[in-house]
């Protein structure tokens, strides 16, 4: 089974091809907010350099958020087009989940934390299980202090990971003591990994069922209520 994972809920745009051999593909840059213009390039580029056409694929795995409105949109939109084009099932995985993955060997409380705009973030928790992780704390969006507020009320031995970690870093160590990764964004390494490990459980969807995970509106709506409530 092939599986073409896309993951656009940040800045990063990443695209990854997979299966029961792992991540054989690989494909990951980050251009700010032109992931309309960098994905379709990308996807094209990974199956050339790995000599797989579109029809060989099986399975299409995306990101489904939390994260950025624009790109998410853009990386569900062009997943659900080549699912339907191609008449495949999906898997839809949460960013939080890619962050957390590949830090499945610790033994701290592991906190993805992704950066939401508007001094807010978007944030879990999870613990090691055999195999992978598994989300002890509901996703959550809202002010860096509401996260230092759950890490003071819990006292764990934390890892915190993303890029909302490493924006707000100098705060939250103010704080709370606790070790701040490195990995910035969600990969489409992981996600290839994770959707296999459902694949094989027969854990898919249509295209039309994959729903995204925003935790709060668009930030257009967001200021457009704001305005007609000054109004």
């Amino acid at each position: 089974m092939l599986i073409l994972g896309i993951e656009t809920a940040t800045e990063r745009v990443s695209v990854a091809l997979g299966g029961h051999e792992g991540v054989i593909g690989l494909f990951e840059v980050t251009k700010g907010r032109r992931h309309a213009e960098t994905l379709v390039p990308a996807i094209d580029f990974v199956c050339s350099q790995a000599g797989i056409e579109l029809d060989e694929i099986s399975l299409v795995a995306v990101d489904v958020g939390p994260g950025l409105f624009t790109g998410m949109r853009v990386g569900l939109a062009s997943a659900k087009a080549f699912a339907q084009a191609l008449r495949i099932p999906m898997i839809g995985i949460s960013s939080l989940d890619l962050l957390a993955f590949p830090c499945r060997h610790t033994d701290r409380v592991v906190v993805p934390v992704i950066d939401a705009r508007r001094s807010e973030v978007f944030y879990a928790m999870y613990r090691q299980v055999p195999g992978g992780v598994q989300q002890v704390a509901e996703p959550t969006v809202g002010p860096v202090e509401d996260l230092i507020a759950d890490l003071m009320a819990r006292s764990q031995d934390v890892l915190l990971v993303g890029d909302g970690a490493l924006r707000y870093r100098d705060e939250i160590l103010d704080d709370f003591h606790c070790e701040i990764g490195g990995d910035a964004h969600p990969s489409a390494g992981p996600l290839v990994l994770l959707a296999h490990a459902r694949a094989l459980r027969e854990d898919w969807v249509n295209p039309w069922e994959i729903e995204p995970i925003y935790l709060r509106g668009p930030d257009a709506k967001i200021n457009w209520s704001t305005r007609t409530a000054r109004a």
